[in-house]
């Protein structure tokens, strides 16, 4: 599911940007989106726990954060994009919530937090965009703390296998060497077309 975008290009990383084009995307998010999201967002929100920092990866306009932040007024909400107009709507779009959310510019491949800062990361129809879905994953698991949980929502085409590779790779060993068991699943969600990896 990928609307046209005029203002498409590749970062550096290679990761998809929609600079030039936010307005759009924003509407389409707020019109045609809004009853996806707030499905997403339920899902997405039952996995944190009171008090939580999560992190949208993709946000794009910050909608589906919008709806986080309807649905649990105790989350400490970030958003990251790599388009400097889509954070820049995002912000607008999470203005009345400034004091629990903000947006912010950033590569998945390179994420602009410190290590173990957020309990659930997030992420909507932003994985099949990423060029490097190792690197992607890597960035994720740094940045997720012990316990926490990452839920990624795409088109059923996604690189989902790539990116359990990939965090499988990633994951920290626990004393004696061995790595600490994770769990995956890909399941569906109530949208005929998009699919919901948990790592």
């Amino acid at each position: 599911m990928r609307i046209p975008h005029p203002g498409h290009r590749r970062h550096r990383s290679g990761t998809a940007s929609f600079d030039g084009d936010a307005e759009h995307y924003d509407w389409v998010a707020r019109r045609l989106m809004r009853g996806p999201y707030r499905r997403i967002a339920a899902d997405a929100v039952s996995a944190a726990p009171p008090g939580a920092s999560v992190l949208d990866v993709g946000t794009g306009p910050g909608r589906l954060l919008v709806e986080i932040a309807r649905l649990r007024a105790d989350l400490r909400l970030t958003g990251v994009d790599l388009s400097r107009d889509m954070v820049a709507t995002a912000r607008r779009n999470l203005a009345d919530l400034s004091d629990r959310a903000t947006a912010v510019e950033g590569d998945v491949a390179d994420l602009p937090f410190g290590d173990d800062s957020f309990d659930l990361i997030v992420s909507s129809l932003s994985l099949h965009h990423w060029a490097d879905p190792g690197a992607g994953a890597a960035e994720l698991a740094r940045v997720l703390r012990p316990g926490g949980q990452i839920r990624i929502y795409d088109v059923r085409a996604a690189p989902f296998a790539a990116l359990i590779t990939a965090t499988t790779a990633a994951q920290p060993v626990a004393a004696g060497g061995q790595p600490q068991p994770t769990g995956f699943r890909i399941t569906g969600l109530p949208l005929p077309i998009v699919r919901r990896l948990i790592l």
